[in-house]
């Protein structure tokens, strides 16, 4: 019973979902266009979302562009790389025995690790069981491998990856990806912490794709009390 109260307290709220016609949700699609603008050069496949710090955001920006991925008709998978403090199994509501931690171990087989969301076209790979060493796993042959192989069974991939500034393990993922989004709060971040987290970035060579300005608080009468915008 306690689990299930846990699952319920944190579990997000996917407006992509229960409010798809929102000005919010469509701030989520309108990210998802401009990224697709910027295919020009090279496809965008797979796609790392992170923050500079804890609590700006980044975990539900991704649950929710993956959401608008999958209204699109893409084959969408949305992989917790978080294995430190992992969430996106309690946003959609599943277990967590298995997951990336899993296959990276070899204790599971995709097959079983991969699990459907009530939405349609949208996969999860949680990050399950918390290892004592999520930077060696994610800089694994077995995770370059791993994304290697969801490439061509997925039009879209979405890694949930941990803040910027605590860990290494999003710097080191980064390289597997074609682009990052970078999430900044309003109200939990500030300029220096965000300079910070750009300059690893550009020092693991990754490609920030933008920002998403995220819980900022709007000056007139909206019944909306945050909006997200793409920088």
């Amino acid at each position: 019973m306690a689990k299930k109260n846990k699952m319920n307290k944190d579990a997000r709220n996917l407006i992509t979902v229960t409010q798809p016609k929102s000005p919010i949700a469509e701030q989520y699609r309108t990210i998802r266009t401009n990224i697709e603008f910027m295919a020009v050069d090279k496809e965008i496949k797979v796609i790392l979302i992170t923050s500079a710090t804890q609590s700006e955001g980044k975990s539900t920006t991704s649950s929710n562009l993956a959401v608008a991925y999958a209204q699109q008709g893409k084959k969408v998978l949305i992989i917790d790389t978080d294995m430190r403090r992992p969430t996106v199994h309690y946003t959609f509501k599943v277990a967590n025995g298995l997951g990336l931690s899993s296959l990276l171990t070899r204790q599971a087989e995709l097959e079983k690790a991969i699990l459907p969301t009530k939405v349609d076209n949208l996969s999860i790979l949680t990050a399950g069981p918390i290892p004592p060493n999520p930077a060696e796993l994610l800089s694994s042959r077995s995770m370059e491998n791993l994304i290697l192989q969801l490439r061509e069974e997925y039009d879209v991939i979405i890694l949930d990856a941990p803040p910027l500034l605590q860990v290494a393990d999003s710097r080191i993922t980064s390289k597997l990806t074609d682009g990052v989004v970078l999430v900044v709060g309003c109200t939990t971040s500030d300029r220096q912490r965000v300079l910070k987290a750009k300059e690893q970035l550009e020092l693991a060579e990754a490609k920030i794709l933008g920002v998403v300005l995220n819980r900022r608080e709007l000056t007139d009468d909206s019944a909306y009390q945050y909006y997200y915008s793409y920088e």
